[in-house]
């Protein structure tokens, strides 16, 4: 898997990119994802500011509820749950396309043909998932901090000026830049997990239609694992 990794980001750099692809994987990954990170994002903001909300006005801290719903969500749940999203909606995609174009001999073919399947396959994907998880995780960021002053400002009475004045007090560029680097990382962990599974179907599991159902499987729960495991390092790290 290191050596996969390795090979996919050395004809990343190498040209020529297969441009046309790329704007395709963009779209999937990216823009085809959009509705399903505004309704987790929005709904997890939401869920944040009651919690917060309850949890705060305990201590008298209930004017703290803009910094807690925007840490929490730039630092650790933005990065987290879009990369857990992704996964299962995309991340999964990519390994059964690929896992099918192996057992239907298709990978085989581009190989004749004089095509290198990193380059056609795997580079597309990482890119893709390079450019779009950032963004994604700022859209869920924003739509999850309107979300926690929907039920924070408008419902539980937190006024607009101080939700969002001591949320730019406490919420800093270093905060920014870890959820940014988290995001990065765990675009990659989705290609590299997922492009990996589907490309050696046949090999790690059965042929067929049980080989891809099972690679699919496996490169869903194995991204999922090994983003919350990174994602505790990452943090222990950056910290």
């Amino acid at each position: 898997m290191g050596l996969f990794l390795v090979n996919t980001l050395f004809y990343a750099f190498i040209p020529p990119l297969k441009f046309t692809r790329l704007l395709k994987q963009i779209r999937f990954i990216g823009f085809q994802s959009t509705i399903v990170i505004l309704l987790t994002g929005g709904f997890s903001g939401m869920v944040l500011g009651f919690q917060g909300f309850y949890s705060l006005s305990r201590f008298g801290s209930d004017a703290f509820l803009g910094p807690m719903v925007g840490l929490a969500l730039i630092k650790e749940l933005g990065p987290v749950i879009t990369a857990l999203m992704v996964t299962g909606r995309a991340g999964s995609a990519i390994a059964a396309e690929i896992g099918i174009m192996r057992i239907s001999e298709q990978i085989d073919a581009l190989e004749l043909m004089g095509l290198n399947p990193y380059r056609y396959l795997m580079v597309p994907n990482l890119l893709a998932a390079i450019i779009c998880l950032p963004l994604l995780t700022a859209i869920f960021d924003v739509v999850g901090i309107f979300g926690g002053y929907l039920i924070g400002g408008k419902l539980l009475g937190v006024g607009a000026g101080t939700y969002f004045g001591e949320m730019a007090n406490y919420v800093e560029m270093k905060d920014i830049m870890e959820g940014v680097y988290k995001s990065l990382s765990f675009g990659i962990i989705i290609v590299w997990i997922s492009c990996f599974k589907g490309y050696y179907t046949g090999i790690f599991t059965g042929f067929g239609a049980e080989g891809v159902s099972s690679a699919t499987t496996q490169a869903v729960v194995l991204s999922s694992v090994l983003i919350l495991v990174w994602d505790y390092f990452m943090t222990s790290l950056l910290f």
